[in-house]
C-alpha cells in the first residue's frame, strides 16, 4: 500500500494527526493557534512541521514549501475548523468570525489543491449557511462531495460522539460512491462498540504510576458530598433535597439533565467537552469512585495513546483534550480517505 502525504489545518492537540499517521499517511505540516495546544503538538510529533499562529496569517504557499510539494501534489488535507459557534451547546452571542473559519478552508484548498479533502465538525455545521457557500466553492474548483453524520461510538471509540463528516475528492480521481462511509473500512478495522468499562479497564493495566495526567479536579467538601450522593448511573436528579442546587431547582424539569452524572461501566461513554473532567458540566463522575474523571482517563475515552504527553495548565490541558478529533475516529476516516485514493489510482 503506497503513503499518502497528509496535512492537517487546526491541529489543536494532534488528535487527528495521530490518528492519520495510524492509518499510515505521512503527515508534512500542521497549523494551530493555540499555543498550548501547539506544545502539545511538538511534543507528540516533533517530525511534523507546525506553524503556531492564527491560519488566517498563514499563506498556504508556506505549507507546500515546507513539505516541498507543488500545487495538486498533496494528498488529504484534513480541517476542524473551531466548532463552539455550530454546537447545540453553544449559548448566547456567536462569533461569526470564528465560524467564517470554514469558509477560509477553502483559501488553503484552492492554494493546495489536494486530491481528497476530509472536514470533521460537529452536526450543527450541516445546518449552518456557510456550509452550502462551501460546497459551491469546492463544486466550482473540480471536487464532489459525500457528507455524513457519524457517531464515534461505531468505530469503537469508547465515547458517544456524533460528528459531521465530508469527504470531498478531486474530480480527476474518478471516484463515484453510493454506500456509507463504512463500506471503505478495511475489515482489519473493528467497528464493535465499546464500554467505558473496558476502556477504563484497559488504562489500568497500561497506566504509568507517574502519570501527571492522573489527576482530577479537586472539589470543596459540598461538591464532594454530593458527588458521594450520586447512584451508579445517577445524575442530578437522584441527589436528596440537602444535595441539591438551587440553580437546578428553578430550571425546566429536564433541563440540565447530565449534570452531576456518573458514567456508566456498561455504555460508551458521553460525548467528552472542554470540561470533560467537570461534574457540574455533565455526565463526567467517575462509575464508581466519589469523584471526577481524571484528565488521563478523559484522554482515554478520547483514545489518545496511554502515553500521549500534554503542555499546560490543568484546565487547558481539559479543553484540549475535549476539542480533539477522537484518535480512533480519526484513524478510521483515513482509512476511508486511503481507500478513496487507492480507488482513484485504478
Amino acid at each position: 500500500m503506497p503513503t499518502y502525504s497528509a496535512m492537517d489545518l487546526f491541529a489543536g492537540a494532534g488528535g487527528a494527526t495521530r490518528g492519520l499517521r495510524d492509518a499510515g499517511f505521512a503527515m508534512l505540516a500542521a497549523v494551530e493557534n493555540d499555543l498550548e495546544a501547539a506544545e502539545t503538538y511538538r511534543k507528540n510529533h516533533p517530525r511534523v512541521s507546525l506553524f503556531a499562529q492564527d491560519i488566517r496569517t498563514v499563506e498556504p504557499r508556506m505549507l507546500l514549501r515546507q513539505a516541498a510539494l507543488v500545487r495538486g501534489e498533496l494528498d488529504l488535507l484534513k480541517a476542524c475548523p473551531p466548532c463552539q459557534g455550530f454546537s447545540s451547546l453553544a449559548k448566547g452571542v456567536v462569533d461569526e468570525k470564528r465560524n467564517d473559519l470554514v469558509l477560509d478552508t477553502f483559501r488553503f484548498i484552492d492554494s493546495l489543491y489536494p486530491r481528497v479533502v476530509l472536514l470533521e465538525n460537529v452536526p450543527g455545521l450541516a445546518r449552518d449557511r456557510r456550509l452550502p457557500q462551501l460546497r459551491g466553492l469546492l463544486e466550482d474548483a473540480g471536487y464532489n462531495l459525500w457528507t455524513s453524520t457519524l457517531d464515534a461510538a461505531d468505530f469503537g471509540v469508547p465515547q458517544r460522539r456524533k460528528r459531521f463528516i465530508c469527504f470531498a475528492v478531486r474530480e480527476d480521481l474518478n471516484f463515484a460512491f453510493h454506500g456509507a462511509f463504512a463500506d471503505l473500512l478495511p475489515s482489519r478495522f473493528k467497528t464493535a462498540r465499546r464500554s467505558a468499562g473496558q476502556a477504563l479497564a484497559q488504562l489500568g493495566r497500561y497506566a504509568k504510576p507517574d502519570d501527571p495526567l492522573n489527576v482530577h479536579r479537586k472539589n470543596s467538601n459540598a461538591v464532594e458530598a454530593r458527588i458521594a450522593a450520586i447512584p451508579a448511573g445517577g445524575n442530578r436528579f437522584d441527589l436528596p433535597e440537602e444535595h441539591q442546587l438551587a440553580c437546578h431547582k428553578r430550571l425546566a424539569s429536564r433541563n440540565a439533565a447530565s449534570s452531576y452524572g456518573r458514567i456508566k461501566l456498561d455504555e460508551p461513554a458521553p460525548t467528552m467537552t472542554t470540561r470533560c473532567t467537570t461534574p457540574a458540566c455533565g455526565t463526567f463522575i467517575h462509575p464508581t469512585e466519589n469523584r471526577g474523571l481524571t484528565l488521563r482517563e478523559a484522554a482515554t475515552f478520547q483514545t489518545f495513546p496511554v502515553g500521549y504527553k500534554f503542555s499546560g495548565y490543568y484546565g487547558s490541558i481539559e479543553r484540549q483534550i475535549g476539542n480533539a478529533v477522537p484518535v480512533r475516529m480519526a484513524k478510521g476516516l483515513g482509512l476511508i480517505a486511503s481507500a478513496i485514493l487507492n480507488k482513484g489510482r485504478t
